[in-house]
Protein backbone atom coordinates (compact mmCIF):
# COMPACT_ATOMS: atom_id res chain seq x y z
CA UNK A 1 0.00 0.00 0.00
CA UNK A 2 1.07 3.67 -1.04
CA UNK A 3 1.06 6.42 1.79
CA UNK A 4 1.10 9.96 0.89
CA UNK A 5 3.89 11.86 1.84
CA UNK A 6 2.52 14.02 5.22
CA UNK A 7 3.71 17.08 7.11
CA UNK A 8 3.24 18.64 10.24
CA UNK A 9 2.13 22.18 10.31
CA UNK A 10 3.56 24.60 13.35
CA UNK A 11 2.52 28.44 13.53
CA UNK A 12 -0.20 30.06 11.92
CA UNK A 13 -4.01 30.42 12.74
CA UNK A 14 -4.74 28.15 15.72
CA UNK A 15 -8.04 27.28 13.77
CA UNK A 16 -6.36 25.61 10.83
CA UNK A 17 -8.47 23.12 10.75
CA UNK A 18 -6.05 20.55 10.16
CA UNK A 19 -2.27 20.33 11.56
CA UNK A 20 -0.97 17.17 9.64
CA UNK A 21 -1.30 17.45 6.11
CA UNK A 22 -0.46 15.54 2.79
CA UNK A 23 2.64 17.16 0.81
CA UNK A 24 1.52 16.70 -2.99
CA UNK A 25 4.00 16.63 -4.31
CA UNK A 26 6.65 16.91 -1.75
CA UNK A 27 8.19 19.84 -1.97
CA UNK A 28 9.89 23.18 0.66
CA UNK A 29 6.99 25.17 0.42
CA UNK A 30 3.22 24.37 1.56
CA UNK A 31 -0.12 26.67 -0.02
CA UNK A 32 -3.50 25.63 2.53
CA UNK A 33 -6.36 27.22 1.62
CA UNK A 34 -8.20 29.35 4.79
CA UNK A 35 -10.48 31.88 5.09
CA UNK A 36 -10.26 33.49 1.88
CA UNK A 37 -6.70 33.43 1.47
CA UNK A 38 -3.82 30.97 1.81
CA UNK A 39 -1.40 30.33 4.70
CA UNK A 40 2.61 29.88 3.33
CA UNK A 41 4.60 27.21 5.17
CA UNK A 42 8.11 26.31 4.81
CA UNK A 43 9.83 23.42 5.47
CA UNK A 44 12.32 23.33 8.50
CA UNK A 45 14.97 20.57 7.89
CA UNK A 46 12.85 19.23 11.87
CA UNK A 47 11.07 16.31 12.70
CA UNK A 48 8.41 15.16 14.67
CA UNK A 49 6.92 12.26 15.75
CA UNK A 50 3.09 12.18 15.29
CA UNK A 51 0.32 9.78 15.26
CA UNK A 52 0.59 9.08 11.62
CA UNK A 53 4.65 8.29 12.18
CA UNK A 54 7.79 10.36 11.87
CA UNK A 55 7.00 13.77 9.75
CA UNK A 56 8.69 16.83 8.73
CA UNK A 57 7.57 19.92 10.23
CA UNK A 58 6.98 23.13 8.11
CA UNK A 59 6.83 26.84 9.77
CA UNK A 60 4.32 29.00 8.74
CA UNK A 61 5.81 32.54 7.46
CA UNK A 62 3.14 34.45 5.54
CA UNK A 63 -0.30 34.63 4.73
CA UNK A 64 -1.99 35.97 1.10
CA UNK A 65 -5.26 36.70 0.49
CA UNK A 66 -7.33 35.85 -2.43
CA UNK A 67 -8.28 38.20 -4.57
CA UNK A 68 -12.38 38.67 -5.06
Amino acid sequence: MTHAAKAVLHGGPEDLERRIVPITPPGTELKIPHKGGYEHFKVTGRHEDTEEGHLPVFEWWERTEVAE
